[in-house]
């Protein structure tokens, strides 16, 4: 993670004074549980939280006891222990580090899911105003990149909006999938740490209990959790894929806006370049690039290893950083996207009505010729036009295979036609009558 792709807000839940206050949260959280239990004394537990509630616990401090140590958890309770007193002592009995560390990072990963809910929220919002905005405005659809029929360039931005619901609905899902609690002890048995230490550590924290740990939670959860990531990653950049074809100078349908005092190239004053979207698509490939390790940490030896953890410290914070600033940054393009209906119209009316010829070949079937005949008197007038010959409806008229009255062949080009659902995809979309 680097700072030019990031917000404080989802930086923040990955310092390391968050992860140590949520690590002294769950060793307080247990401990006073530990104490209703009549495991540790009550003195202890209350001494502790009094103690370490509003500590600032001293991150340079704890490596340089981690130097010595070779291990984080217990360079850190090391430090709690500078801080607390003697009753340091009564924490993490029973425990055992990943009780500590899986935890967290669920709790890290949990909230920082709520940041990208709220990113997507955002994207979503303004794809409702500018689909509704722009609901009626004529385009051409494409396939393969090349003219195939009519749309409206609402209906493309309706499209993505769909797309972003789903999203919210896979993250919700991961949301709730990842965001698990355990503290079961060294393998998971709960040996030496009562059940309900656990269930009341995942109560305060916001989580639910791991049904069984090992000395980890599994690792299928934060493999789903990072699929997750990576989907939604793809679906920002088909969108800003088709925000950067359509700022092509050939085309000019749509433009991200271009701010007074921007520059597009060092080298040519003229330039205005999809900077903030071809970004999107690099940023993509970022989150994505968590997928494959989170697989692949899903098997590990027998109870635990710690294979996944390096991959983890990475991951966790790249891609969930990267993600939240992504649907921030496609946020504010398509809030201040120049659409262009001119250069729309212009490109629907530049191969002169050959986007209508499927209707025409449909027609012909209808009053009584074949498909075959149809579709191959369509194709030689249309290739005619491709070739610069001439005007498709002129060749559809002199052509004595095309059987229709001219005011019905002239009927046919209506733009209309392929708008009269328009309303119904938008109810489908947005829920409105």
């Amino acid at each position: 993670m680097i700072t030019r792709y990031s917000r404080p807000d989802a930086v923040a839940i990955w310092s390391q004074e968050t992860k140590y206050k949520i690590w002294f949260e769950i060793e307080a959280h247990a401990a006073t549980k530990m104490a209703e239990l009549g495991v540790i004394p009550t003195e202890a537990a209350q001494a502790i939280w009094a103690k370490g509630k509003d500590a600032t616990f001293d991150a340079d401090r704890i490596d340089e006891i981690e130097s010595v140590t070779k291990h984080d958890v217990i360079a850190f309770l090391t430090h709690v222990a500078e801080i607390v007193g003697d009753e340091a002592r009564f924490l993490h009995q029973g425990m055992t580090s990943s009780d500590v560390l899986d935890t967290c990072f669920a709790v890290q990963l949990a909230r920082s899911t709520d940041l990208l809910l709220g990113g997507i929220d955002r994207v979503l919002a303004a794809l409702e105003k500018r689909a509704k905005e722009h609901k009626y405005t004529p385009t051409v659809g494409r396939s393969h990149g090349i003219h195939a029929e009519p749309v409206t360039f609402g209906l493309k931005l309706a499209g993505y909006h769909a797309e972003f619901q789903r999203a919210k609905r896979r993250l919700i899902t991961a949301r709730e999938e990842i965001a698990t609690c355990a503290i079961s002890g060294a393998v998971g048995t709960f040996a030496n740490v009562d059940p309900a230490v656990e269930q009341y550590v995942a109560d305060q924290m916001g989580l639910s209990v791991e049904p069984v740990s090992t000395q980890v939670i599994p690792r299928d959860r934060h493999a789903a959790y990072f699929a997750a990531l990576g989907v939604v990653a793809s679906s920002v950049e088909r969108l800003a894929v088709e925000i950067r074809h359509l700022q092509r100078t050939e085309v000019l349908e749509a433009e991200e806006f271009f701010d007074k005092g921007q520059k597009g190239s060092s080298a040519m004053p003229h330039k205005r370049n999809p900077i903030l979207t071809e970004n999107l698509t690099g940023l993509a490939r970022l989150v994505r690039s968590a997928v494959t390790p989170a697989m692949e940490n899903v098997a590990l030896w027998h109870e635990r290893d710690i294979s996944h953890s390096s991959v983890e410290r990475g991951i966790g914070p790249d891609a969930t950083i990267h993600l939240d600033f992504a649907l921030h940054r496609l946020a504010g393009v398509i809030e201040r996207l120049n659409v262009y209906p001119e250069n729309m119209q212009k490109n629907l009316d530049r191969l002169g009505g050959l986007v209508f010829s499927q209707r025409v070949m449909l027609a012909l079937t209808q009053a009584g010729v074949s498909r075959e005949d149809a579709y191959a008197a369509v194709q030689e007038n249309a290739m005619k036009v491709w070739r610069g010959e001439g005007v498709f409806i002129d060749f559809l008229k002199a052509d004595p295979r095309v059987t229709l009255p001219h005011d019905e062949l002239e009927a046919l080009f209506d733009l209309g036609y392929h708008t009269k659902n328009v309303d119904v995809i938008f109810a489908r979309v947005f829920g409105e009558a």
